[in-house]
């Protein structure tokens, strides 16, 4: 029965991206998700600029911005699933992310961010050939964070700003499997005995996190002539997931529900990041972010015999990027004001013998005369599954993001 439910997701042919972690949190958004910031390969959380936007893991940067920014990006994502010579696509389509950042002069500078830190989806209906069962598999489960945050640059070493952030965790998790009856054994004269007669396993459930309001970011900045770096430190946490089972024999005959809450025990994050510039509009950038996920994570499953836990491992990503700033002279020409991006990065994910590899390309194009930028992004790589549990995944995306510089609320 567990194999048979396992390989019902792979029969989803528009619902969803990558499948692995279905059944714990999902596929996390690196960086923010950000597309100026995906088309560098997730590195540049050093960079500092108007143009950057808000940094989810750096919230320290914004401190030497001069202008308000406004950022939301889109992601369009197909995936390919491969394992022993099958070959199934997939695609989604989500907005992980949306930030506001103002300064506020000597005051240091604000900003929030609406940030999809981890998500998956999954609907689909499939008729067994070998075994006459009808089968419907429905999982959505989003993780959103709302991020304020405040930065400030030091008093008297102008060159160093602190930052901190708190992370407001809220969403909701939904699945269903509905199992129609199995009449494959029984004569052509007993069939009728089974009748219409479906079992559904009904679980939904909220995020939030346990004992506190909130999660928290720190971090300390360093700008100078040429190099940048950053480091920061997000406290671990315990994401809650309070769930309602219903078990169902067909609509008519309802068990009881069962309340449950399982518990995500997330690690601390340590990050850093350095950003070098030379000739002056060229930047070399180098980012490192870590989680020690030491806890399995206990699955949403609870039923039909599927795996109770998601093995879990170190957490870590590697990124590197390059990124020629476009001229900020409106009289240029205008291939020379648009920014180019290029970048790669390796990251283990939190689920046990998963690695990911890819690269990416972007670029942003400047609209009118006031800063609004319009980035675009693509990346490519290959998601490997060495536990035999999950499929490979080749994966491609595309990323938009709107990028709205200004000086709103200031005097000129």
């Amino acid at each position: 029965m567990k194999k048979f439910i396992l390989s019902l997701f792979v029969f989803s042919a528009c619902s969803f991206a990558s499948v692995i972690g279905l059944d714990a949190l999902g596929e996390e958004q690196i960086a923010g998700g950000m597309a100026s910031t995906a088309g560098r390969g997730y590195a540049g959380g050093a960079k500092t600029g108007d143009a950057e936007g808000l940094s989810v893991m750096n919230p320290a940067r914004n401190a030497f911005d001069t202008k308000v920014v406004f950022n939301v990006n889109f992601l369009l994502e197909m995936v390919d699933l491969q394992d022993h010579g099958n070959d199934f696509g997939v695609n989604n389509i989500t907005m992980p992310s949306f930030n506001l950042s103002f300064p506020m002069g000597g005051f240091g500078a604000m900003g929030v961010a609406l940030w999809q830190s981890y998500s998956s989806y999954v609907d689909e209906e499939v008729s067994g050939k070998q075994n006459s069962i009808e089968t419907s598999v429905e999982y959505q489960s989003s993780v959103y964070e709302i991020v304020p945050s405040y930065t400030l640059r030091l008093p008297i070493i102008r060159n160093f700003s602190i930052g901190a952030s708190a992370h407001v965790v809220m969403g909701n998790s939904t699945r269903k499997i509905s199992m129609g009856p199995n009449t494959a054994e029984l004569s052509s004269t007993d069939k009728w005995a089974a009748g219409n007669t479906e079992i559904s396993d009904y679980v939904d459930g909220t995020w939030e996190i346990k004992n506190h309001p909130a999660y928290y970011t720190a971090a300390l900045q360093y700008r100078g002539h040429q190099a940048s770096f950053y480091f920061s430190y997000t406290t671990p946490h315990t994401l809650l997931n309070k769930l309602d089972y219903n078990f169902r024999m067909s609509e008519l005959d309802t068990l009881a529900p069962t309340k449950y809450s399982r518990e995500v025990e997330v690690p601390a994050m340590l990050a850093t990041g350095m950003n070098f510039r030379f000739m002056k509009r060229n930047n070399v950038m180098l980012d490192v972010a870590s989680r020690g996920w030491d806890k399995d994570i206990e699955n949403i499953g609870g039923s039909f015999n599927m795996e109770p836990v998601t093995e879990t491992q170190k957490d870590l990503l590697v990124a590197v990027g390059f990124q020629r700033d476009g001229s900020p002279l409106f009289y240029d020409p205008y291939l020379d004001r648009m920014t180019y991006r290029l970048g790669g990065w390796y990251k283990t994910w939190y689920v046990k013998d998963v690695y990911e590899l890819g690269g990416s390309l972007g670029a942003g194009f400047p609209l009118g005369r006031k800063g609004t930028l319009l980035d675009l992004s693509f990346q490519g790589g290959k998601r490997f599954a060495d536990s035999g549990r999950a499929w490979d995944e080749i994966f491609l995306g595309f990323r938009i993001g709107l990028m709205g510089v200004g000086n709103w609320g200031q005097t000129h």
